[in-house]
């Protein structure tokens, strides 16, 4: 062997040796442990905690939340919320979750503690923790309705079972509106997870309850509550379906899964219960499921108005706002979730009363002018049916029973506008309006639904504005009237006789000659009354019967909105002010008849004897508009018999 080949095999077998070892010391990935989650407990401890983020909710006052140097617990800094007056275009209330976004292992502690005060005694809306803001949080648990003095004071909110929290982002979360209107000042300080020695003897309970459901249906235990001995004082917290294990007596009637979800699959009875940890809840829920009633096939229209001019309760086609129940708790109605042809559908049964509540979020629509939704039932709809829709407004103190709470509720049946039907969709678009005892639709927080049918399917439940057009796209209806039987004054269906001014010189009011489609229209806007003059010829309308003139009108045409009609005879002297003249004036608005309309053409066709005191209608010579509608749009102006 040379050297250079001695050389060649001493490199190569070290090459060899270095691998062999290389791949005898590498690791075995399958017996790695999970990386552990850091177990911090600091959410806030003069400064915030490691990575800790705070996201607004939605429609809070988004820069609610400020550090403070001037009101503290201890050290040199706390937290300081505003909580908005009522009104205030900011945002309706101060509230938001401060998130872990890689999660913490939280299971070594059993509660989260802070202190508070705030500048006035009020009542805090929602405080707690487990909500990560992502809108799949698992393990949310709360109190409501927390006292809060203007002296510092050390909350304890106990975590309802440690063993759930290994990777939890959402660590700490709280929703205050104003108090009877009022904003004020509250202040957070030492928000911090911990150990503590005085949670004793913890009992679980969930409200018992017996519903009846359909083959298919599923529905949603709302989770339960944990009472903690605190220092010998009761400690109650809410706590999310994801803390309890849940079980059913008869998996081959109902189903639950680990976050409460009921599934009806197949006929009979079952009892579903549930544990926290090794501990039995308190209270149960009786499941009768029976045969399905006939439903929709496929999904309702998706509704087409503009996201921007929309508030949407629950619609695939929009995001919507919270809603804290679609069955509250005080109701009388079995609620499910389906889906039908990949678009999700509330299902009613058993429909006495439903109540939909959005308490911790009221919804202010100031600004829309419809309530809509898509409704199918099973049910008979003709008379004596009704179904009964009721909206209610919290007032700006956002609590029920405060004094300034308002609320109407409407009728529909089966002859009504909007009209209900059987085992069709029907489109419910109605004028928020027609709530005539709504006085504020700024603090909406319950809608209630009920009636005769049993079984109800709703989607697309929103509130709109509805988009007002601010000129006419089509043209007038072309009249069809034989010739010889009109006196046109305008339009392009006939010979026009003479008209002197479509404009007095004494008149208020602007006029434009424009066209729409190749059609001649006459545009009136800054009307105060405008003035239309043919008395050079006086017109011989006295073997005609009636007045015909189409109007489109971008304003508002309900009363106390009215347009005025008037028609002048000048009398046999042809002269104004000559000792005979006669005139009669009419008013119209949306309940008129013939009515008047916004963003439509409104045909209005006026017997002439509804012109009472018109005696004479040999010699017209004016025709005066006027009244409430700033700008409207006129054509086809003759008369007929």
């Amino acid at each position: 062997m040379t050297a250079n080949s001695m050389i060649r095999f001493v490199a190569v077998a070290s090459v060899i040796a270095l691998l062999m070892g290389v791949a005898g010391c590498e690791r075995d990935e399958s017996t790695l442990e999970p990386a552990a989650y850091p177990t911090n407990a600091e959410v806030f401890l003069d400064e915030f905690g490691a990575g800790v983020q705070f996201h607004a909710f939605g429609d809070s006052k988004v820069d609610a939340l400020d550090i403070t140097t001037s009101v503290t617990y201890r050290g040199s800094k706390a937290m300081m919320f505003v909580v908005p007056n009522a009104g205030d275009p900011t945002g309706a209330y101060a509230g938001g979750a401060f998130t872990s976004p890689g999660g913490r292992d939280l299971s070594g502690y059993n509660a989260l503690t802070f202190w508070a005060k705030a500048s006035m005694p009020a009542t805090l809306n929602e405080v707690g923790f487990g909500n990560d803001n992502t809108g799949t949080s698992r393990f949310v648990a709360m109190k409501t309705n927390l006292a809060v003095s203007t002296t510092w004071k050390k909350y304890t909110l106990p975590i309802p079972l440690p063993a759930k929290l290994t990777r939890e982002g959402g660590l700490f979360f709280l929703a205050e509106g104003p108090e009877n209107g009022n904003g004020y000042e509250l202040y957070l300080d030492d928000v911090q997870f911990e150990q503590l020695g005085t949670l004793a003897y913890p009992k679980a309970f969930m409200t018992s309850s017996s519903i009846s459901v359909e083959l298919g249906d599923t529905f949603i235990i709302e989770g339960g509550a944990v009472t903690f001995n605190d220092s010998g004082a009761d400690n109650t917290i809410l706590a999310a379906p994801g803390y309890f294990s849940f079980a059913s007596s008869d998996p081959a009637v109902a189903t639950v899964d680990a976050d409460g979800v009921i599934t009806a699959v197949g006929l009979g009875s079952a009892t579903i219960s549930a544990m926290l940890g090794e501990m039995t809840v308190e209270g149960t829920v009786n499941v009768t499921v029976g045969e399905a009633a006939p439903g929709p096939t496929t999904p309702a229209p998706a509704p087409t108005f503009a996201a921007a001019n929309v508030v949407s309760l629950f619609s695939n086609a929009y995001t919507n706002v919270l809603v804290d129940k679609w069955s509250a708790d005080w109701d009388d109605v079995s609620v499910s979730d389906i889906v039908v042809d990949g678009d999700d559908v509330k299902k009613y049964s058993n429909l006495v009363f439903a109540g939909i509540e959005f308490t911790s979020q009221l919804v202010d629509a100031t600004e829309m002018t419809h309530l809509y939704m898509d409704l199918w039932t099973p049910d008979p709809t003709d008379a004596p049916a009704v179904l009964k829709i009721k909206l209610v407004d919290f007032g700006a103190d956002g609590a029920f029973g405060g004094g300034d709470d308002a609320e109407h509720e409407i009728t529909l049946t089966g002859a009504t506008t909007p009209a209900l039907a059987s085992n069709r969709w029907v489109r419910l678009d109605i004028p928020l309006a027609l709530f005539t005892g709504l006085q504020s639709k700024g603090h909406l927080a319950q809608m209630i639904i009920s009636g005769d049918p049993n079984t109800v399917f709703l989607d697309n439940i929103v509130f709109h504005r509805a988009e007002t057009a601010t000129a006419p796209v089509v043209p007038a209806p072309t009249p069809s009237l034989a010739a010889s039987d009109v006196i046109s004054l305008f339009s392009n269906a006939y010979d026009d006789v003479s008209v002197d001014t479509w404009s007095a010189v004494w008149d208020a009011a602007d006029i434009e000659d424009i066209t729409i489609e190749g059609d001649d229209v006459k545009k009136y806007t800054n009307v105060v009354f405008a003035g239309i003059e043919c008395t050079s010829q006086p017109v011989d309308a006295s073997n005609m019967t009636h007045f015909h003139v189409d109007l489109w009108t971008p304003d508002p045409t309900a009363a106390p909105a009215v347009l005025k009609i008037k028609l002048v005879d000048f009398g046999a002297d042809g002269a104004f002010g000559g000792g005979d003249d006669v005139e009669h004036e009419l008013s119209f608005n949306s309940s008129s008849s013939p009515a008047l309309k916004t963003g439509n053409w409104s045909s209005l066709d006026i017997p002439l004897s509804a012109f009472a005191g018109l005696v004479t209608r040999g010699h017209l010579a004016q025709l005066i508009l006027s009244g409430d509608p700033n700008t409207i749009y006129v054509d086809n102006v003759y008369f007929h018999k």
